[in-house]
């Protein structure tokens, strides 16, 4: 197999030098995202959750790196105190790569028991809800926003969520809730 060259210009030591690479080491290419398990999730394979995530990023056309992790309400709670200033656990967390750096686009944390909850009140399964999960934390990641994007988000996620043969959205339940009382 013969590798595709391309050349760049590259500053080296001060002096700009021509540099020829092989294509791939050039090109942006999907990154295949991490998933980090810290408990069994029956039902879950986690080479499928991370071929679903995949396939996320490339619906949502986000480039670059994604590490999805499956974690508790402590870990969450945690996040999101240090990160939001809220001291209680949350479904969901995005955090967005820095801009310096190339091909990461971000992390999601997901909490497991708050996923298992979602899903007995849903009706459906945990792997489900966790897909639910990770297709929000994604659209944020790609730089959408439901609390000030007039909805643009609302209906992306909904469009996405038949697309992959989901149930009702995050945002879809949040909003047919009543408001919940802080704690």
């Amino acid at each position: 197999m013969e590798a595709d060259w391309c050349a760049k210009n590259r500053k080296i030591r001060g002096i700009n030098r021509l540099v020829v690479l092989p294509q791939f080491l050039t090109s942006s290419f999907p990154m295949q995202p991490t998933v980090i398990l810290e408990r069994h999730v029956p039902g879950l394979s986690e080479r499928h959750f991370q071929a679903f995530v995949a396939e996320v990023c490339r619906l949502t056309k986000l480039a670059g790196g994604v590490t999805v992790l499956v974690t508790g309400n402590r870990q969450m709670r945690t996040l999101n105190r240090r990160f939001r200033g809220k001291n209680t656990a949350t479904d969901v967390l995005s955090f967005p790569g820095p801009a310096f750096v190339k091909d990461f686009a971000g992390d999601i944390a997901i909490s497991l028991e708050i996923a298992a909850k979602n899903a007995r009140s849903g009706g459906h399964s945990i792997p489900t809800e966790l897909r639910i999960l990770t297709l929000h934390g994604v659209l944020h990641l790609a730089g959408y926003d439901h609390e000030s994007d007039n909805g643009e988000m609302t209906r992306i996620e909904m469009r996405l969520r038949r697309k992959l043969a989901l149930p009702a959205s995050l945002i879809e339940r949040a909003k047919a809730q009543p408001p919940r009382a802080q704690t």
